[in-house]
């Protein structure tokens, strides 16, 4: 018989699996060696890392842009001396230690503000080539790194000039949370700042000073071996088909100290889009690393890693069980079918068909038994042949076979380590949700507060009636921010003038306006509008309306689940998946978070995070209002984020996970190998004792044509050919009462 044909693969293939099965179930849910640390505080970690990264490449990249635009404005209108440029600077943003004007043509300093910034390091590559005016990292004197943005004043008819503004490459100013420490690594392992660490003169005992000193020393390491790995390519770097973060992310694990390990993320400075907007920030070659120290891990697990062995063995008892019932119901009826069809095709038939006991096979010896008996001319039915009593076909075995399989595949799939309630998340969890919540808080807050800063900024450099010259600046400053969906300038009756994008919305004038406020609500989409009053225009407003689209890309971060901004009265402003524009949270409980993080505590309200339980279901939610300075602090908004806890890599959902996949594993290999019986076997099995029945009844002019290269295509082909001997056995008998007459006639 051919290799892929006939019963015997089928049977040996679920031999297969089954063994395969019991194998990987025996080891994914058998006893086993516990990592030191769960997946999901490793991932956790990598996701701080990574937040940590986009936030300060925000702020790189938002340093250069401002200064860029100022010089870009300033260098279009009349000159301005130097001194009040920096005045302006530093009244508009307060993120730079130290700004400095240079004249290019001689090299003088012409104005000078903030910390002192030393010139040694210009020379002519700075200013010249591709790589002119882009960000430099410099060390001062007092061994600080400073970043230097560089950005030219040129006039018409005047020497050019370069403003140059330095600032400190400090870690985010973002909530770490407790035992946290994150750190700025430059491209050769070398740590320029850092975040967490306590001082090591305000710690009370020596046990402290050594937990401290390990901390330190294994910040350096594992920075040193993220900022190796972060030189790899950000594809090369990723399995296949990942996605996610655009740059090089991972994982690291470090020493152990007093039963805490140190596990750390990592994440390159990467460009969101590097074809459609390069990043300046990420040239640097810089590498934030998230350091949190986590008690290891120490269960045994070894109770339910017995359930695991217990339930391989289950599977290879009943698969040896389902294999046995297969090849004493349908094999071995086949096999003999096959034999004795053979026989009787070859011409011997002289001992009567075996018939085995039931279904298509004993209807098949039974045909084939009649059949030797009319070839034979024992026309004679003795009642040795079999009847069709037991109509159970060969549908039967594969129906016990399913059930004996599924009889494990159900309880492992559906019962075997299910979680409720009760199932235990690390407290980490919690805390990064709470401190992630808050990062995404500040990032959109910091962003809000660009936004209207960039307003401020563009709205001095608008003049008194020239129309087409504010239009044009619009017009830039629109192409260079894409935050904004419309520009316009209001006048103190509410009336538009200048504008680009899309139509403007109605503004309230009022000198106790907001500078950013939310309108629109009862339409599609809220509506969010950040002003600067005109200085050259007594009552005119510069009003930018800001793209919903640009607030939800802020809060999408994976390893959050679903994310909402929620106003003052608890209604949705935006979110990281789909929702209804003033909608309210879906769950009162999350409604309740809200409410208890704006409960101020101390000087300002701060962020909450809680693990809640509710039948089977476990969630982990935060929640974090707006606090700071700038023209958000007076929003009353609220960022808002809930996941499940079976999202998370921790060991109880991982064994469900698996029970469930070995569950679908099992029913897979039932549809595999009973549909391929099925098919091979069972329905030509059927379609053949319908034929041979017919045959044994007097049809012998149905030619039988076998469809396969097996062993029922073998039985098809011994029919045939006993089909053949029988017609021409009916044609000699037809002709034989005929032949005295032949005889007789004539003259």
């Amino acid at each position: 018989m051919p290799l892929l044909g006939g019963i015997r693969p089928p049977i040996a293939v679920l031999c297969v699996l089954v063994l395969a099965l019991a194998g990987l179930t025996a080891k994914v849910l058998g006893p086993g060696e516990q990592p030191v640390a769960p997946k999901a505080v490793l991932s956790s970690q990598q996701y701080f890392a990574e937040d940590g990264a986009i936030a300060l490449r925000a702020s790189i990249d938002e340093r250069v842009t401002d200064l860029d635009r100022t010089a870009t404005a300033l260098s279009a209108g009349r000159p301005v001396k130097a001194e009040r440029i920096l005045a302006d600077l530093g009244r508009t943003y307060q993120k730079w230690t130290g700004t400095t004007v240079v004249d290019l043509e001689d090299g003088e300093v012409l104005a000078a503000r903030g910390e002192t910034i030393p010139l040694a390091w210009l020379d002519k590559d700075v200013l010249t080539g591709k790589q002119a005016l882009t960000p430099r990292m410099v060390r001062l004197e007092t061994g600080d790194v400073r970043l230097m943005t560089m950005a030219v004043l040129d006039w018409k008819d005047r020497p050019q000039q370069l403003l140059i503004a330095s600032s400190s490459l400090a870690v985010p100013a973002v909530s770490l949370g407790p035992f946290r420490t994150m750190a700025v690594v430059a491209e050769d392992g070398e740590i320029l700042a850092t975040s967490g660490f306590e001082q090591a003169e305000a710690l009370n005992s020596d046990q402290e000073r050594k937990e401290l000193a390990f901390l330190h020393q294994q910040m350096t390491r594992l920075g040193g071996q993220a900022a190796e790995r972060t030189e790899q390519h950000p594809v090369r770097a990723k399995e296949p088909g990942a996605r996610g973060y655009p740059g090089v992310s991972g994982t690291l694990l470090g020493g152990e100290y007093n039963g805490r390990v140190a596990t750390a993320g990592y994440a390159s400075l990467s460009s969101p889009d590097p074809e459609d907007k390069p990043s300046q920030a990420a040239g640097l070659g810089l590498t934030v690393v998230s350091l949190l120290p986590v008690v290891q891990q120490r269960t045994a697990e070894q109770e339910r890693g017995l359930f695991g062995l217990a339930a391989a063995g289950a599977l290879v008892a009943l698969g040896l069980l389902a294999v046995l019932l297969l090849w004493a119901t349908v094999q071995r009826p086949l096999l003999r079918l096959f034999l004795e069809s053979r026989r009787l095709a070859r011409g011997d038939r002289t001992r009567p068909v075996t018939v085995p006991r039931w279904g298509e096979a004993a209807r098949i010896g039974a045909a084939l038994e009649r059949l030797r008996r009319q070839l034979n001319g024992e026309y004679a039915d003795d009642g040795t042949a079999p009847r069709r009593r037991i109509r159970v076909g060969g549908r039967g075995p594969l129906v016990l076979t399913a059930v004996l399989l599924l009889l494990w595949c159900v309880p492992v799939g559906l019962v075997l380590n299910r979680t409720d309630d009760t199932v235990s998340v690390p407290a980490t969890m919690v805390n990064d949700q709470r401190e992630r919540t808050d990062l995404i808080t500040d990032r959109l807050r910091r962003a809000l507060n660009e936004a209207q800063a960039d307003l401020v900024s563009a709205s001095r450099l608008i003049g008194k009636e020239d129309e087409a010259a504010t239009t044009g600046l619009l017009e830039d400053a629109l192409a260079k921010h894409p935050r904004y969906r419309a520009l316009y300038v209001v006048d103190g009756d509410g009336r538009v003038g200048a504008h680009v994008g899309s139509e403007p919305h109605d503004w309230k004038p009022g000198e106790d306006q907001p500078p950013v406020q939310v309108s629109g609500k009862g339409g599609k989409e809220p509506i969010v509008q950040a002003s600067a009053p005109l200085p050259e225009r007594e009552g005119h407003t510069l009003v930018g309306e800001i793209r919903v689209d640009f607030l939800n890309s802020l809060l999408a971060r994976p390893g959050l689940g679903e994310v909402r901004v929620v106003d003052s009265e608890g209604l949705s402003i935006a979110g990281n998946a789909g929702f209804l524009a003033f909608a309210e949270l879906p769950d009162k409980t999350l409604a309740e978070l809200v409410r208890a993080a704006r409960v101020p505590v101390g000087t300002s309200p701060v962020e909450n995070g809680l693990l809640l339980r509710e039948g089977s279901r476990v969630t982990v939610a935060a929640a974090a209002p707006f606090s700071g300075g700038g023209v958000t602090s007076e929003l009353g908004w609220t960022v808002v984020s809930w996941q499940d806890a079976e999202r998370f890599q921790i060991a109880p959902y991982e064994r469900e996970d698996r029970s469930v996949l070995a569950g679908m594993l099992g029913l897979a290999a039932i549809i595999l190998c009973l549909g391929w019986v099925l098919l091979v076997v069972v329905r030509p099995l059927r379609a053949l004792a319908t034929g041979a029945e017919k045959l044994v009844d007097g049809d012998v002019k149905t030619v039988l044509y076998p469809r396969y290269q097996d062993e029922v295509g073998a039985v098809v082909r011994s029919l045939e050919i006993l089909r053949q001997e029988a017609q021409a056995q009916r044609q000699q008998q037809v002709r034989r009462p005929m032949e005295p007459r032949s005889e007789f006639g004539g003259r």
